[in-house]
């Protein structure tokens, strides 16, 4: 590399996003990057002109190593959507100019479906242009839905907290016991994809049954059929655990959590924010069989849990951020690392770079038949096809019994 690399971090953080981060400094150095800035909060900040020189902040090894132990986007994140090149060009062209300005020979964006939707529009725009830049995306979702890659970093260390807060809830739903019995609906993030709440089958084991019931946005959800198997169920136990999507939805479309709110916030992207379907379902549960109920939303927690990373993925997303700068000094733009899996046992994943056009706005769900007939459980497949990625363990640096992380000071944008 003979110029400037510059990097952004964008939608929801995770416990790995940072790792990537880390991959992205230290091979664009070792390829011979003069400078390495990060745009702060995405390509809306870069717009914006606020992004830092990173060799004022990571400056040894150890930096390194906190920056891949801090959960959340260290450079701070955005959810904004570009508009298309033909609607809005000065966009584009203050955009290059500041690129330009910095002599950016690569930008690597660090993000999911909508990050990767900017990648492609800026690499477009370049082509349009004729400028030498290179755009590249670099994987990052806990929700594990994008497209041509077997996963994501950030996944792994996600569906770790999911099975370990899930086998924790478990233990403590049987302590007490109730007349009635005790419904405990957990709730788990997942808009249109269930591999979030899916991974809470890792719960089950020989010390631990498991939930009860899984139900994952993939499937229409019945919620007569729905309180028919809880009925059920505590019949023969005291204490129920069901684990929901957030986005699970009836056969019609509608999302559960409309039926108790109206939903009216809606990002950039036009999603909704979706949220109070266990507490609908409780509410429902409670006042159809009388019984006691809990709803538990795990929401920022299991993608900020940082102290239960997964090893596997921490490195992976090492990993692809430094395969991401290698495919732009090698000429690739308009490109997302993928990682590819070879084995499941012993587990073995390599990555290749893939057209960030076929990636871009599309979204890979749980297969069906990942899921059981009725829909309301996962099957062996899906559990085999997880595993993998939640082993091995990132100790964290402790100062005074608590974890400790990079911490770069910011303050409030006018």
């Amino acid at each position: 590399m003979t110029g400037n690399v510059i990097v952004g971090q964008s939608g929801g953080p995770t416990a790995a996003i940072n790792s990537s981060l880390a991959g992205v400094i230290r091979t664009a150095k070792d390829r011979g990057a003069k400078k390495v800035f990060g745009m702060l909060h995405g390509i809306k900040g870069l717009m914006d002109e606020q992004y830092i020189d990173l060799s004022d902040y990571i400056k040894n090894d150890l930096d390194v190593e906190l920056l891949k132990r801090t959960p959340a986007a260290y450079l701070g994140s955005c959810r904004f959507k570009l508009p298309e090149i033909h609607e809005d060009m000065k966009t584009y062209e203050k955009i290059f100019e500041i690129l330009n300005k910095l002599e950016i020979e690569a930008l690597i964006y660090i993000g999911g479906n909508d990050s990767m939707d900017t990648i492609k529009k800026l690499s477009d725009y370049a082509i349009l242009t004729g400028s030498d830049i290179r755009f590249v995306g670099c994987p990052k979702t806990i929700d594990n839905d994008l497209a041509l890659t077997d996963h994501t970093p950030g996944y792994g260390s996600a569906a770790k907290y999911i099975g370990t807060s899930v086998k924790e809830i478990i233990r403590d739903s049987y302590c007490l016991e109730y007349s009635k019995g005790l419904v405990t609906i957990v709730e788990i993030m997942g808009r249109n994809a269930g591999w979030l709440t899916g991974a809470s089958i890792l719960a089950k084991g020989e010390d631990c049954e498991g939930p009860d019931l899984i139900y994952l946005p993939e499937v229409a959800f019945d919620i007569e059929k729905f309180k028919q198997r809880v009925e059920k169920l505590l019949k023969t136990q005291s204490s129920v655990v069901i684990c929901i999507s957030e986005g699970i939805h009836t056969k019609d479309g509608k999302y559960v959590c409309e039926l108790g709110n109206n939903v009216e916030f809606v990002d950039a992207f036009n999603h909704k924010q979706l949220t109070g379907t266990a507490a609908y379902l409780c509410n429902y549960i409670g006042a159809e069989l009388g019984c006691k109920t809990r709803a538990i939303e795990l929401s920022t927690l299991q993608r900020a849990g940082s102290h239960l990373a997964s090893r596997v993925d921490i490195l992976e997303a090492y990993q692809v951020g430094g395969a991401a700068v290698l495919a732009a000094d090698e000429g690739d733009t308009g490109k997302m690392v993928t990682l590819i899996r070879h084995s499941d046992d012993p587990y073995q994943c390599g990555t290749e770079v893939k057209d960030v056009h076929k990636i871009a706005n599309d979204e890979k769900l749980v297969p069906r038949n990942w899921i059981t007939h009725d829909g309301t459980y996962v099957t062996e497949a899906f559990i085999t096809y997880v595993r993998p990625l939640i082993q091995g363990d990132v100790s964290p640096i402790m100062v005074d019994g608590i974890p400790r992380h990079i911490y770069r000071p910011t303050k409030k944008s006018n």
